[in-house]
């Protein structure tokens, strides 16, 4: 695979379109999540780096290393995920949030996959999310927003379940459901979550949580109000937040999986810096999949890739594995060991 230029567009996930949970999020008082989530960060130690799919228990199916991101794919969502499983996904990241994302787009695409016997159920990796009214069209919601807390979920995860039921005699299930961003208080917070947390293991496999500073998630993992802990944190990965270095160490001693997404879009220094270039003329594929694949390097990682393009879909996974492979070859081993280090550096791992 030669490496060449990509079309950015084709990610369709420019750094403009903000969505209103990210506007939210950053609008909340940093001293006020301290107060509401006040407990100690523990340091991490460093971990050995590899390139490995994430297996995060053994209720939970196994998280691949590249997941299809499916926000704001609008109408074109059911054609693109049935090209990203045909080129060989088996990871599906969605939301039960009409505003970004069309779920039942999704499962249409999925049961017409496994229909046509491109895959099984049992292959795939299928997260999706439960979205506030804050981060919702108020006029197209898959809940009802003066409704209580915890029936604001029963509904959302009842749509989803129902989006992904495949055949009458299979009882639906989620591979993994995030809290796509933290309520506005720790009550509410931990209202969700233990709403949540009475779908598990039965009908959804694990929890995450999603656009979160390290409090909240160090809240899940150490409050005596929470049983089900965090299996998943899904996060931006770019420059304003330092790349998550905090949070990313943390959630390696934890065993939690990180989930970059923006990888690609956020990081155009990253993709014109020395270590991905070498790697990519090394490993000889495209600069995006040398950034995936040092992202993927971090340890506990996992990547969501959002692009539009049939070719990219079948490099980025031809493309990982093909660095992968050059990473344990005896020519690459020492150039991927440099490049790693050097990449680690750059976003203040070391």
């Amino acid at each position: 695979m030669r490496a060449t230029t990509r079309t950015w567009c084709s990610f369709n996930l420019a750094i403009s379109s903000l969505s209103p949970i990210k506007k939210t999020y950053e609008n909340r008082s940093l001293s006020l999540l301290n107060n509401y989530y006040r407990q100690s960060i523990a340091s991490s130690t460093s971990q050995a780096l590899s390139l490995r799919s994430l297996v995060m228990d053994a209720k939970s199916a196994p998280m691949p290393k590249l997941l299809y991101g499916t926000a704001w794919k609008k109408d074109a969502t059911a054609d693109l995920v049935l090209l990203a499983l045909k080129a060989g996904f088996r990871g599906i990241d969605t939301a039960a949030q009409p505003r970004h994302y069309k779920e039942p787009l999704v499962g249409a695409a999925v049961k017409l996959a496994i229909s046509s016997g491109i895959v099984k159920r049992s292959d795939l990796f299928i997260q999706t999310k439960f979205t506030s009214v804050h981060g919702q069209d108020i006029d197209n919601l898959p809940y009802d927003p003066n409704a209580p807390l915890e029936e604001q979920v029963h509904a959302s995860v009842a749509s989803s379940l129902q989006n992904f039921r495949y055949a009458d005699s299979d009882e639906p299930y989620i591979d993994s459901l995030v809290l796509h961003s933290p309520m506005d208080t720790v009550a509410d917070t931990v209202k969700v979550w233990k709403a949540l947390e009475t779908y598990v293991p039965q009908k959804i496999r694990q929890l995450g949580i999603s656009n979160t500073p390290l409090q909240v998630v160090d809240y899940l993992c150490t409050s005596p109000d929470i049983t089900v802990r965090p299996a998943v944190v899904q996060n931006r990965f770019y420059p304003a937040t330092r790349w998550e270095v905090g949070l990313r160490a943390y959630c390696r001693e934890k065993g939690i999986a990180f989930q970059t997404f923006w990888t690609i879009s956020g990081n155009p220094q990253l993709l014109r810096s020395e270590p991905v270039q070498k790697l990519a003329a090394h490993a000889n594929v495209e600069p995006p999949i040398a950034l995936y694949a040092l992202v993927l390097g971090l340890e506990g990682t996992a990547v969501l890739d959002g692009t539009t393009n049939e070719i990219h879909m079948k490099d980025d996974i031809k493309g990982i594995n093909m660095v992968n492979d050059y990473a344990q070859s005896e020519e690459g081993q020492s150039t991927w060991s440099a490049c790693k280090g050097g990449f680690r550096k750059l976003i203040g791992e070391v």
